[in-house]
């Protein structure tokens, strides 16, 4: 018998056509945005460039830290600006590494400086890292999800700032997903590199406003207190669906799956495949065992995912590369349906989650609620406590108007 989740799959995947007239919607209550639209804030350099004078500089940075189509570090040399050194996140400075291999030091060969992983040994610059630095400016493009692990990396380096007694400059940039705040909120218990903060899967924070809460609430080690400073983005605000100029990471590469992400991340934590080693990375979900479906693939090894799950086996599922942009963004909600169906639907259910789960989704309860048979409605009930206080919470550190 064909079982329930695959018609509400299919009928919903058929419904969301009806969603097209939002796309025209969206033009009278959501502005779509480009980088033509706002100057973000490391093309401000007129506000930061004083804060530097005679400062010896560190940049966390990658691939996304631009002025224009220049990047940050090529900008902050050609106005003669000492750079002792680069740290770099996860996927490496020029944003070529997969998700979660580990980085080495390095030198950098096109501008001479040493390059500092932040994402192998260590992942906080240690006390000699910055003995020889002034100020530490952070600039890196985020996508506004508590397991991007870009918040982390920043979260370390404003606590080695503040117990080293540095100054960090943040220079902000529009969330994509800025425009809506939902999921789980962690708890302390599963804190770990994928989730350090006690935030939602959607923040609805930019990484300056991120840091702001950071700092006001207390949670870097010990209580101690960056001396943080920030740069705005020019002609932002929350309501705005802002289109990322380069993708964020090797396997991000276009805003549908941006839109699909906080979604579609929590698959990793089970044996589901959502497109590594494919051409639509974080736009498709199935599996060998999968009984229902309407999209065939096949993941193999790529640069950007060497070694993909269920690497070289035929998956049965679904491609949601159109639904994403049809229904997902303006649903501005976590959408469970994908991972309710296919725990659903699988065979052998004992192996649907592995230990990756409850650390991406900061809690226990809910593949406890997806287990108990729970409805999408009753696990979303039991998130709004914590999600209500945390909207609280982050109201104070907003620097731009809000969708609500």
């Amino acid at each position: 018998m064909i079982k329930k989740y695959y018609f509400l799959f299919i009928s919903v995947l058929l419904f969301s056509a009806s969603f097209v007239f939002s796309q025209n919607a969206e033009s009278i209550l959501y502005r779509t945005i480009t980088n033509n639209d706002v100057k973000v804030g490391a093309e401000r350099t007129d506000q930061y460039f004083p804060m530097l004078k005679g400062k010896r500089i560190a940049i966390v940075a990658n691939h996304t830290s631009t002025v224009g189509k220049v990047h940050l570090v090529d900008t902050l040399l050609k106005a003669g600006f000492d750079i002792k050194k680069i740290f770099v996140p996860e996927h490496g400075f020029r944003g070529e590494v997969e998700a979660g291999e580990k980085i080495g030091d390095y030198t950098d060969k096109q501008t001479g400086i040493p390059v500092i992983s932040l994402y192998g040994k260590e992942f906080k610059p240690r006390a000699a890292d910055l003995q020889n630095v002034d100020i530490v400016i952070f600039d890196i493009q985020d996508v506004g999800v508590r397991f991007y692990t870009y918040t982390s990396t920043m979260y370390y380096v404003m606590e080695a700032c503040a117990e080293n007694k540095k100054t960090m400059l943040v220079l902000d940039r529009p969330n994509p997903n800025g425009f809506y705040v939902d999921g789980p909120v962690l708890e302390k218990e599963f804190k770990s590199f994928v989730g350090i903060n006690p935030v939602p899967i959607v923040h609805g924070l930019t990484v300056a406003e991120y840091a702001l809460m950071i700092n006001g609430e207390g949670w870097l080690k010990n209580g101690v207190k960056c001396d943080l400073k920030y740069i705005t983005v020019n002609n932002y605000n929350h309501t705005y669906y802002y289109i990322l100029p380069v993708k964020p990471s090797p396997n991000l590469p276009n805003m549908s799956s941006v839109y699909l992400y906080p979604s579609l991340c929590l698959f990793e934590g089970t044996v589901m495949s959502i497109g590594r080693g494919t051409d639509k990375p974080f736009q498709v979900v199935g599996h060998p065992d999968f009984k229902t479906g309407t999209y065939t693939f096949t993941p193999q090894s790529k640069p950007e995912a060497k070694d993909p799950p269920l690497m070289g086996k035929l998956c049965k599922g679904y491609d949601l590369a159109d639904f994403a942009e049809l229904f997902i963004k303006n649903y501005k909600k976590l959408y469970l349906f994908w991972l309710l169906g296919s725990y659903e639907n699988i065979p052998n259910k004992d192996i649907f989650f592995n230990n990756m789960f409850d650390k991406l989704a900061g809690t226990a309860s809910l593949k406890k609620m997806i287990v108990e048979g729970k409805s999408e409605e009753d696990i979303k009930k039991s998130w709004q406590p914590g999600l209500e206080n945390y909207k609280k919470t982050r109201k104070k550190y907003l620097l731009y108007p809000d969708f609500e």
